[in-house]
């Protein structure tokens, strides 16, 4: 809520209420246009903030969180920021179990937060003891007055998005919008978000972006899980070697997929064409716009809403590194790295 002034009460006033920005030159050779809802202007520079203050306001309201208490997830880095912000403001300890593929960035982050932070290995199944879903679930059962948030199976993840991302890209396109493509992890942004606007209008397309060696596109378009689709992958906060219950299906229409490293290339040309410091996972979402306008999916009158979930800032040790570029073999002689665009004057 905007206080007189516009001075806010602390920093959870300025959660939602992002900006849609039009994207120009990197999409200047397709059909339609484009727009990126920048999640990025959050407080915690991440759609997260969304629903790591609904989820826990709510849970206030219910009685179950109280001051003192402590407040357990699992994160790939954005929502355990999300949450240690929230629970700082609040007065609640954090403890977040997290994946070891997040980037050194955010784990440090994280414990400047006040978190106190367990990295579980990113490579083993769901339902192995050291996993991140596991070593929470341990934790929460150790810790008296511990709430575990669970967003990968919490409908509030749905609800936060519902009740916000929704309204605000429906009331920002008046109406117009006649495309959804977002990134889908929890699946709790595209379910939310895409509910709410299929109620207002049935007929816009929304389409989850996925990543190879993820299980969610197939069990999509299937409704079986197939864990040979899973193997190691390098994007954070996308795809998912489980099924995620806040992953809403029916309001899906389809899904892409794309590779980490044309992702991680994107995130760059976005910084580079449209001025826009976006993360992995932003990349991710505008590979798949490249994908689907290859592929004739858009017309000259369609108006396309891309969420970009983060910010760069957090990865500044993965995709805007060029040596993390060169380690994972991303460079070569189409796509080069920036090192000769530095120069040091001795």
């Amino acid at each position: 809520m905007e206080q007189k002034n516009h001075v806010y009460n602390n920093v959870l006033d300025l959660v939602g209420n992002t900006p849609l920005v039009k994207l120009n030159r990197i999409t200047s050779q397709f059909k339609g246009d484009f727009y990126a809802k920048v999640e990025a202007f959050n407080p915690g520079q991440s759609s997260k903030d969304r629903i790591a203050l609904y989820i826990i306001e709510q849970a206030e309201k219910k009685g179950i969180l109280s001051p003192g208490d402590t407040i357990i997830e699992t994160t790939s880095g954005n929502t355990g920021f999300s949450i240690a912000m929230v629970s700082i403001i609040k007065g609640y300890e954090c403890v977040l179990a997290v994946s070891s593929k997040s980037s050194p960035d955010k784990i440090d982050m994280l414990k400047t937060m006040g978190a106190k932070v367990y990295v579980c290995p990113a490579h083993v199944s769901a339902d192995d003891p050291r996993s991140y879903y596991e070593v929470a679930k341990r934790l929460h059962s150790e810790m008296k007055g511990s709430v575990y948030i669970n967003q990968y199976f919490n409908q509030l993840n749905i609800d936060a998005h519902y009740y916000s991302t929704g309204p605000e890209i429906w009331k920002q396109t008046e109406g117009q919008i006649t495309h959804l493509v977002a990134c889908s992890g929890t699946g709790g942004t595209i379910s939310g978000t895409a509910k709410y606007l299929k109620a207002q209008n049935p007929n816009i397309k929304v389409i989850g972006v996925d990543a190879f060696g993820s299980v969610i596109k197939k069990y999509h378009a299937t409704r079986e899980f197939d864990e040979k689709e899973i193997y190691p992958y390098r994007i954070e906060g996308l795809g998912k070697n489980l099924i995620p219950a806040a992953t809403d299906f029916d309001v899906i229409d389809d899904f892409v997929k794309v590779t980490d490293e044309e992702s991680a290339h994107t995130a760059r040309e976005l910084a580079r064409t449209e001025g826009i410091f976006a993360g992995y996972t932003s990349g991710a979402a505008m590979q798949a716009i490249k994908q689907l306008s290859e592929a004739g999916t858009f017309g000259e009158n369609d108006k396309v809403v891309i969420i970009f979930p983060d910010h760069g800032a957090r990865y500044m040790s993965k995709v805007y590194s060029d040596k993390w570029m060169s380690d994972q073999g991303f460079f070569d002689s189409v796509n080069g790295a920036a090192a000769e665009s530095i120069q040091y004057i001795k």
